[in-house]
């Protein structure tokens, strides 16, 4: 059996498991949830106005950020874990958080009275932020990649990093609910620089737990 003919039937076999991959990934992400919780309450804990602060865009936009993101991230995921699968259109995807945030930097460039850009950008727990969304993300990375050990993605480097950012954006929405800073700018510099070091983490493991 050729190269050509063994990734046919690998697509073929994985078919019929594509329903188990998504429920093997729902079922372990709901399993590391609470864990990724756990964390948060014990050592952060929510903001203290977090039901007042609902009412402010900026603070909701945070949640549709990261839930488009985490969104987006498990699609690909599953479309990865197939072995014929590359990447192609389905990275278009990522444009709707990049697009909601966006938008939510202009929509804050426009308000008058807005506190200065520098104060904006480094608010006040960028530092907390690049370490607490690592740690909240590692359960749901780990369960992630297990789940996806059930696939066989051609590319386990680039499913790997897509876990990441899987992981990252869950581990991202449960911090938003600590995170007093609501600023898209803040959002834009530090979620991401703490996304973008988890994916790379995903893609460091994925080259290895993914490899078929």
């Amino acid at each position: 059996m050729d190269t050509d003919d063994l990734i046919r039937t690998l697509a073929a076999d994985n078919d019929t498991h594509e329903g188990p991959v998504s429920n093997m990934l729902l079922v372990a992400l709901l399993l590391a949830a609470p864990v990724s919780a756990a964390m948060l309450l014990a050592e952060l804990g929510m903001r203290k106005d977090f039901m007042t602060a609902i009412g402010n865009p900026f603070f909701d936009l945070k949640f549709a950020v990261t839930i488009a993101l985490a969104g987006a991230a498990i699609a690909i995921s599953l479309h990865l874990s197939r072995p014929e699968a590359s990447l192609g259109r389905w990275a278009w995807l990522l444009a709707i958080p990049v697009g909601l945030l966006g938008i939510g930097i202009m929509g804050e460039m426009m308000m008058p009275n807005r506190a200065p850009m520098t104060t904006r950008l480094i608010g006040t727990n960028s530092r907390v932020c690049m370490i607490a969304i690592p740690l909240l993300s590692l359960p749901l990375l780990a369960a992630a990649l297990l789940a996806l050990r059930r696939g066989a993605p051609s590319r386990p480097a680039v499913a790997g990093a897509f876990a990441g950012l899987l992981s990252a954006g869950l581990g991202a929405t449960l911090y938003a609910s600590h995170c007093t800073d609501d600023s898209p700018l803040f959002v834009a510099t530090w979620y991401t620089i703490a996304v973008a070091f988890v994916a790379a983490i995903g893609a460091l493991a994925g080259s290895r737990v993914l490899k078929f």
